[in-house]
């Protein structure tokens, strides 16, 4: 099974004024984790999934469990891994950790659903992108 991974920096933008990751800031950080895995291992960038396919990936569920807090200048290592695939839709965990050790700061789990864009019905994974994600499941290994 292979793990996506992804590094990100906590940026004044992400903190509230302790100096810590507000936690909605974490939800975009999860989605940014979510994009770049689109663009960089299916090879599938959201302007092209959302824009001439005619397609997207809303989360249809999410779920945070905050271990430690992050402070503004940390650098964390994000891991995604798909725990189940199904037709249309696919099951994520991903966890957080500071690159320099410490606690793991929190583990998120969610689900993404292929729609067609215009009706926001769901659709099978197309067999290229299904290949890839295949890889990055538990259940492949």
């Amino acid at each position: 099974m292979a793990v996506f991974a992804h590094r990100t920096t906590v940026m004044f933008q992400h903190c509230d004024p302790a100096g810590i990751v507000f936690y909605p800031r974490y939800f975009e950080m999860v989605n940014e984790v979510v994009e770049t895995f689109f663009a960089h291992a299916l090879d599938w960038p959201f302007h092209q999934l959302h824009g001439p396919e005619g397609l997207a990936v809303p989360t249809g569920r999410i779920a945070v469990d905050f271990h430690a807090p992050s402070r503004l200048g940390e650098v964390l290592d994000w891991s995604l891994v798909f725990v189940r695939l199904g037709g249309a839709s696919a099951d994520w965990r991903m966890q957080v950790k500071g690159a320099t050790g410490g606690p793991a700061r929190l583990t998120a789990t969610g689900t993404l659903v292929l729609v067609r864009a215009e009706t926001m019905k769901s659709t099978r994974w197309p067999d290229g992108p299904r290949a890839i994600l295949e890889r990055y499941t538990e259940d492949a290994a």
